[in-house]
């Protein structure tokens, strides 16, 4: 069995200014401050945010996840504005899925805006179709672009 999930969302901020923020390890330290109670605790294994970046997510008691993952970033394509982050343990992985990728793309509108492409791809066994048709979302994705909006829309009007 394969899946994908996808979600286009338009947003008024220049396309390079969002892959900046969204490229390295800022998103993980807004993820911090302000959706500790939604996503969960961000930690930075090891890396420096380029390809081999390994984060440990804790989610928060309550979520529909349980426990946490740890992913690593397995592509970053600075041309493209292409991010991608496999899951290698917890998460969808303890589900029983053998494969789930997270891919963030940035996509240029026009000067002042872009699109964010956001999409799980994921794999597994037939058996496990129930399961991550109830399980595998990119809601966590919407609920992380919504902010890096808003953060970035907030800096924009500071300056």
């Amino acid at each position: 069995m394969r899946g994908h999930l996808s979600r286009d969302t338009l947003v008024d901020v220049p396309a390079a200014v969002v892959w900046d923020f969204n490229s390295g390890l800022e998103l993980g330290r807004l993820v911090n401050e302000q959706l500790t109670d939604v996503i969960g605790r961000v930690e930075f294994l090891e890396g420096d945010g380029g390809v081999g970046t390994t984060v440990k997510i804790t989610y928060p008691p309550g979520s529909p996840e349980s426990g946490y993952v740890i992913e690593r970033f397995i592509k970053i394509d600075n041309e493209n504005r292409v991010k991608e982050a496999e899951v290698i343990e917890g998460g969808y992985k303890a589900l029983g899925l053998d494969h789930f990728v997270f891919r963030s793309q940035i996509l240029e509108k026009d000067s002042e805006s872009c699109i964010i492409m956001s999409s799980a791809e994921y794999e597994g066994d037939d058996k496990l179709v129930e399961v991550a048709s109830s399980h595998v979302s990119v809601k966590p994705l919407e609920i992380v672009v919504e902010t890096i909006v808003k953060h970035l829309n907030e800096k924009k009007t500071v300056k």
